[in-house]
């Protein structure tokens, strides 16, 4: 794919989810889960990438909880002094979707001036730091925590909401005052979600109205709210008097950047046939019921997207614009996807002579429990520029960073302006037919917005090639890229003999893939005792004149091993450096394997997995043991054989966003579990609601098996687990298939 190298000087910043929401007395602090508080090195990291700015936090819950006379500065001395050294210039967040201390709250009147006098001792003591963001996202806070009740004060009216949103924007003004009075250079960058709503005609007026309200924070802030603005007249018949309103005009605070916060769930679509969507989407406004959905799974042209909001900022404002979060939670090529796609718009439109100064990697270090909007500490993490999932230093301590292909792209974007990969060749989920979940509805966007987000990509893009047309795994992979937008070649036998030279180079030669997954291979294990140099041709030989071929190409490489390359005399789970003794032929065939892939091809990606399970195959265990048990037969499984089964679904998602981030060497995947076979089975059957009691528990010898197997394979890693719990990914087994 080309691309042009442009020469404009669109910066990317960094920003770090670094949100304390307060929900009932319990604190949600990212910066506490995401491990940030605890590793000042983080910081060497992000100056790696080469970003110059970021969004920090000096947060006065974390800083000050107990007023100022008693607030401790070591952490924000140590942070502080460290971006400075690296030349690093901090935007600092002082509320991000707080409610501050305990003491006080967003609808408290003592509020604004508490947090105007945290600022100014911030600035007094950072003299130095040019850049804040008083308090993070207002209107947004304002709405989820005064309108819709989930976060504190839980407030579910009217009044709350813009109570709690002129608190905010005052605290605002006070504290930017107060740090100007310190630092009169000092700018305000002040970040707000601008979500577009969309909506049938008779909800036009609700739609009309959530779109001006959506400008509140900035018109307020600029001064430039009118008396005979239907808003106006809104927020007068919530309480506000006039006087209060009338301060904003005559005492603007505009901010020097406005940073613009846009997701795919910010644009939404209202509609009252209620009949169309779940009941979990179902509200109303009292004059009408409606569903409030996302827009872009139900409008027929797709969503706003970020260029169109940047000029409709820069329209109503002529501010200089910075695209201050960028964040997607999923796989990783839809990750590179979104970023792209707002560092080009945003690039575009500097070239068409409007002041964007920067997009904003957000959520580095990734976040937890966004998807239930932090009102539950569920564990749900998506990872960012770095995952969190990864090998600690030590039993005990924090885990380290793991830098993903994200990290890649802001290094090439904020020091050449420029990154490619083969996956940014399909357009983003957003944009393709799966997307739509609800009856498609025509939502009116011009059709030259719909142009410009779609004009960037390849009509044949390269291909990921998938050796094993026949297998199970071979099979996922290929569905599992349909899904993903990633294109692919699924190969048979006949188009590729990996254990022919002449028929690996002439299909490479062809097909030019960016990347090769191996996922055939001898899969017999009692078999391979009567088979051995069968076995060890496909699962050795083969992979090695493969990899040596991939090597030469310069072509990335996926390939599979097994947990039967242990020998089970151990007791914990196994990691990718532990000696492998293999007990069989195919274990032996494995380990060969490994090492001449790697020898080949250090660059390779090889997965050692174990116990495969998933909902598209008929022949897996735990199938099996369902269709059984639920027919009401007898199911013989080993008692004394510990494993950690794998779900196909999460190995080979995970498996794929490795490759995309350029991993190498061996990483071992599975579900995090030790389980028996016979347990293995219980907990399907109890979870299915079978009958569990037809299962016969047996010692492994008594089973007939033609190979030793080891009595303890659990697959364990040092460099980082990945893959959900097994009664989570068992959960998700049984949802997807139909066994009855």
């Amino acid at each position: 794919m080309t691309r042009p190298i442009t020469m404009v000087p669109l910066e990317v910043w960094a920003g770090v989810e670094c949100t304390v929401n307060r929900v009932g007395d319990q604190y949600f602090d990212q910066l506490e889960r995401n491990g940030h508080a605890e590793r000042r090195d983080d910081l060497d990291l992000f100056a790696e990438l080469g970003v110059q700015t970021i969004r920090y936090p000096i947060l006065w819950e974390k800083i000050a909880p107990e007023g100022l006379e008693k607030a401790n500065w070591s952490w924000a001395d140590e942070r502080l002094g460290r971006l400075r050294e690296l030349g690093i210039r901090p935007i600092v967040g002082l509320v991000h979707h707080g409610s501050g201390p305990r003491h006080t709250s967003l609808i408290d009147p003592a509020f604004a001036e508490g947090l105007a006098q945290f600022a100014r001792a911030v600035a007094e003591r950072y003299p130095w730091v040019t850049h804040y963001t008083p308090v993070n996202e207002p209107l947004t806070t304002a709405r989820f925590s005064g309108l819709y009740g989930y976060w504190y004060p839980h407030g579910r009216d009217g009044a709350t909401f813009v109570r709690a949103l002129l608190t905010q924007l005052q605290a605002i003004k006070l504290s930017m005052w107060a740090i100007r009075e310190v630092n009169p250079a000092a700018q305000l960058v002040q970040t707000e979600d601008l979500g577009k709503i969309f909506s049938t005609p008779p909800l036009a007026y609700q739609a009309d109205f959530e779109n001006e309200r959506r400008w509140l924070t900035f018109d307020l802030l600029c001064g430039c709210l009118e008396r005979d603005r239907p808003i106006w007249h809104y927020l007068r018949s919530l309480g506000i008097g006039e006087e209060e309103l009338d301060l904003f005009s005559q005492t603007p605070c505009p901010p020097d950047i406005i940073g613009m916060n846009h997701y795919l769930t910010s644009d939404r679509f209202l509609d009252e046939r209620l009949e169309r969507y779940p009941v979990c989407c179902h509200g109303g406004n009292g004059r009408h019921r409606y569903a409030d959905v996302e827009a872009v799974r139900v409008c027929a042209e797709g969503l706003a997207g970020p260029r169109l909001l940047m000029k409709e900022v820069w329209e109503r404002y002529r501010l200089p614009i910075a695209v201050t979060e960028v964040h997607l939670g999923g796989t990783r090529e839809e990750q590179l996807r979104w970023l792209y796609e707002v560092w080009d718009a945003a690039k575009s439109l500097k070239q068409e002579g409007i002041d964007v100064r920067a997009v904003t990697a957000w959520s580095i270090l990734g976040s937890y429990d966004w998807n239930s909007l932090v009102t539950r500490a569920d564990g749900h993490y998506e990872s960012g520029v770095f995952d969190l999932r990864s090998r600690s230093v030590s039993p005990g301590e924090l885990s380290l960073p793991r830098p993903t292909a994200l990290a890649r792209m802001v290094k090439a974007l904020a020091t050449e302006q420029y990154y490619d990969h083969p996956v940014l060749d399909v357009q983003g989920w957003w944009h393709r037919s799966q997307r739509l979940l609800y009856p498609p509805v025509n939502c009116q966007l011009s059709a030259a917005n719909q142009k410009q987000q779609t004009n960037n990509y390849q009509n044949f893009p390269r291909p990921l090639a998938i050796i094993g047309a026949r297998g199970t795994l071979g099979k996922a992979f290929a569905r599992i890229c349909d899904m993903r937008g990633i294109p692919y070649h699924l190969l048979k036998r006949q188009e590729m003999d990996i254990t022919d030279p002449s028929s690996i180079n002439a299909t490479l030669a062809n097909l030019n893939p960016w990347a090769v997954v191996n996922a055939a291979g001898y899969v017999r294990v009692d078999d391979a005792e009567r088979e051995p140099n069968i076995c060890l041709r496909v699962n050795a030989e083969g992979p090695a004149l493969l990899a040596s071929a991939c090597a030469h190409r310069g072509i990335a490489l996926l390939t599979f091993s097994s947990d039967l390359v242990f020998d089970g005399a151990g007791a914990i789970p196994y990691v990718e450096s532990d000696t492998v003794a293999p007990l069989n032929v195919y274990g032996r065939s494995k380990v060969e394997a490994e090492a001449r892939v790697l020898r080949a091809c250090p660059s390779s990606l090889v997965i050692r997995t174990s116990a495969f399970f998933g909902p598209w195959d008929e022949y897996n265990f735990v199938t099996i043991a369902l269709r059984q048990l639920a027919a009401g037969h007898r199911f013989v499984a080993a008692q004394d054989s510990v494993v950690s089964p794998t779900y196909i679904p999460d190995l080979v998602n995970a498996s794929l966003d490795l490759l995309i981030d350029g991993e190498c060497g061996l990483w071992h995947l599975a579900n995090n579990s030790a389980i028996a076979w016979d347990e293995l089975a219980r907990l399907a059957a109890t979870l299915a609601g079978v009958n569990a009691s037809l299962i016969e528990a047996r010692p492994t010898r008594e089973l007939g098996l033609a190979a030793i197997r080891p009595t303890y394979s659990v697959l364990g890693s040092e460099r980082g687990l990945l893959l959900p719990a097994l009664d989570h990914a068992i959960s998700r087994y049984l949802g997807e298939c139909q066994l009855f």
